[in-house]
């Protein structure tokens, strides 16, 4: 019986062996997932943090586009991620399995934010401006500041001074250490840099044909990769000569100077009145308001350098590449600022 038992388990031993040659030893067929289902769960405190659960048969992970130029691959099929900025965005999830078969499916999320104040200045402490939130760009710069621009700028209460609530930047016509013109141009750099948020600054304009009042920002690592490499995001920028015309415009590599992503929008009593200038500013869109007025939406996407720290900077220029021909009979004026606020 023994010798019957031993020699039945090795024809099925040798059976075996026979089948498994006879299919070339080759793997199993690759699987294709199937049935994904993708849910959105939005918390309702407007934090921003959104959770995702994705299913389906036959996945082994799970990668998740949210939408905004973030991905992350998760195994277990759920994933809490928080957006940085509120808005609409299509979320794409890929199911795979061992053998890297996918199915993908999308599906569209909002998302609300709270806005809390980063950041400001108010002006409302008369003399120098904060020194604990602003410091200056002094003299005329290479080549007039790369513009070819008329000015001096100086930290002098002359050209810039804090009083009946708002701040002064005065552009002035008179000879100065070689310039025609003395300004101030006013910047955070060092003091306040910040990636994302909403930026509003409410201001009345200057007059005179030359004139170049600006509200802009520019990236922190403009030392070390230099311009446009580092990105530049014009808020309001305005020509006397041009009055009510108020431009927003963004610099970066292949679109710079003259060939830059730029719109404009017209407005009456641009240097008579106070309004107010506002960029929303997230990993997926910087979008330019006058008065909450929206008037240029710019997609931004992780290829262009506007997805780090930038610094804001106010200034008022005259002449130049974009201020264009000086008024013979320019003797002075000032961009008034009542605020600068950033929100988060």
């Amino acid at each position: 019986m023994k010798f019957i038992r031993a020699s039945f388990f090795l024809v099925a031993a040798m059976l075996l062996t026979y089948c498994s040659k006879s299919n070339g030893g080759a793997e199993p067929t690759p699987v294709t997932p199937s049935d994904l289902e993708v849910f959105a769960t939005v918390n309702p405190d407007n934090s921003g943090n959104v959770t995702f659960t994705a299913t389906a048969k036959n996945a082994a992970s799970y990668d998740f586009d949210f939408g905004n130029g973030t991905y992350q691959n998760v195994v277990a099929g759920v994933v809490t991620y928080q957006y940085p900025a509120a808005g609409v965005y299509t979320v794409q999830v890929i199911a795979k399995s061992k053998s890297n078969k996918t199915i993908s499916k999308s599906i569209q999320v909002t998302v609300t934010i709270s806005s809390s104040l980063l950041w400001s200045d108010e002006f409302n402490t008369p003399g120098a401006p904060d020194a604990s939130k602003w410091g200056y760009d002094i003299g005329t710069g290479d080549n007039g500041w790369g513009n070819a621009e008329l000015q001096y700028y100086t930290n002098r209460p002359e050209n810039v001074i804090v009083a009946d609530g708002v701040l002064k930047i005065m552009l002035k016509k008179e000879s100065f250490s070689g310039s025609a013109y003395t300004s101030t141009r006013l910047l955070s750099r060092g003091k306040f840099d910040f990636t994302y948020g909403t930026v509003e600054v409410k201001a009345k304009l200057t007059t005179g044909g030359g004139t170049w009042p600006a509200i802009w920002m520019l990236g922190s690592n403009f030392s070390s990769v230099g311009w446009p490499a580092c990105g530049e995001i014009d808020i309001m920028e305005y020509r006397g000569s041009d009055p009510g015309k108020i431009h927003s415009t963004l610099h970066h590599p292949g679109r710079s100077g003259g060939n830059a992503d730029t719109k404009s929008t017209t407005i009456a009593n641009a240097n008579t009145a106070f309004h107010i200038y506002k960029a929303e500013w997230s990993a997926s869109a910087i979008k330019f308001y006058v008065d909450d007025k929206l008037y240029h939406t710019f997609p931004n996407n992780s290829s262009i350098p506007f997805n780090h720290d930038f610094f804001i900077i106010l200034n008022v220029a005259m002449g130049g590449t974009f201020g264009g021909p000086v008024d013979p009979n320019f003797s002075n004026t000032s961009m008034e600022v009542d605020y600068v606020r950033v929100y988060r």
